[in-house]
């Protein structure tokens, strides 16, 4: 009997050495071992897919491979008792879509310790909507929360505020009812980030400072980066006393230029922050977070909806060009 066939994006090394994108088939057989089959609802379009769909051995070590790093959707086929069949569950993270077949397909097959179950709350396509982007800027105001800042203690930087990450905190830390100052990015969108809660908004070349200076003025009670670089050497030192910066990207270099002087004579905290590895017990409790009492009104404002996997091509694109704002999400089963 022969394995079911389904519908998904793969990604080819040509003979040249350039890297193109299909949409093609696969059957069950082609999927890596794994304790729970899931029929993909929705996936969401990260960074890091992009990066794969390019060829980039840093994310991806084998061709021909499926892209999707996120993934939401019903077990369809479970050798675990924590799952059983017509589960709705969500997988974000681990090695899913980097060297594991990934979301951009109607089936993946992964380990129980990937799985998270859906949250109540929160429908499938709304966890997509916050994705790996969403789950990260979860992690970031959570390092924020624990480390003690209230709202009334001064505003909140967030870098790279147009994507995905940067949007999300942005619409969570203004329902958590702080002053947030989001840093605009390669295009105005000025109106965008105020819809979604930003109270101020400044330029890339208004949130970094190229003098040599050790410290510069306390801006800031905390920092949200997802820049890296230049942007977030000058967040460290500008942020207030005891603060706290949490750093998850580097868009804009992975390279930091900084002295000590930041966190010794102003006790400030740099927290990275890894989606990828989350324990799950952290996990869990960032999610259901997400699908309650920081759950966002602003969701349909900050996702895109892209209606199959063929759409997906145009997205990417602009997601190189730094032409994406917000979210894109693709619907994957029809």
């Amino acid at each position: 009997m022969s394995s079911k066939s389904f519908k998904t994006m793969i990604v080819q090394e040509t003979d040249t050495g350039h890297y193109t994108k299909i949409i093609s088939q696969k059957t069950l057989d082609d999927l890596p071992l794994g304790d729970v089959l899931i029929r993909v609802h929705y996936s969401s379009l990260n960074y890091k897919d992009v990066l794969s769909t390019q060829g980039n051995r840093g994310v991806t070590r084998s061709f021909p491979h499926t892209p999707g790093i996120d993934a939401a959707g019903i077990v369809e086929e479970s050798t675990s008792k924590a799952f059983r069949t017509g589960d709705s569950v969500l997988v974000t993270g681990y090695d899913l879509g980097m060297n594991t077949s990934g979301g951009f397909a109607e089936y993946i097959r992964v380990p129980e310790t990937w799985v998270v179950p859906l949250p109540v709350n929160l429908a499938l396509r709304e966890s997509m909507m916050y994705g790996t982007a969403g789950f990260t800027a979860g992690l970031s105001c959570h390092r924020l929360i624990n480390h003690g800042l209230t709202s009334d203690q001064g505003r909140i930087l967030v870098s790279g505020a147009t994507g995905g990450v940067g949007s999300i905190a942005v619409a969570i830390l203004a329902k958590m009812g702080f002053q947030v100052t989001a840093v605009n990015g390669h295009h105005d969108r000025t109106d965008y980030l105020k819809s979604i809660g930003a109270s101020s908004v400044i330029s890339i070349e208004d949130a970094m400072d190229n003098s040599s200076r050790p410290l510069l003025e306390q801006k800031w009670a905390g920092v949200v980066d997802a820049v890296g670089g230049n942007l977030l050497a000058t967040a460290l030192r500008s942020v207030q006393r005891h603060g706290i910066v949490t750093t998850c990207g580097n868009v804009g270099s992975a390279d930091l230029a900084t002295t000590v002087y930041p966190f010794i004579l102003r006790g400030i905290t740099l927290a990275g922050i890894d989606s990828a590895t989350t324990p799950m017990d952290l996990r869990c409790i960032i999610w259901g977070k997400l699908a309650g009492e920081w759950k966002i009104p602003q969701l349909n404002t900050i996702a895109k909806e892209l209606p199959n996997l063929e759409s997906l091509d145009k997205e990417i694109d602009k997601l190189l060009n730094h032409q994406r704002t917000g979210r894109a999400i693709v619907k994957v089963v029809s």
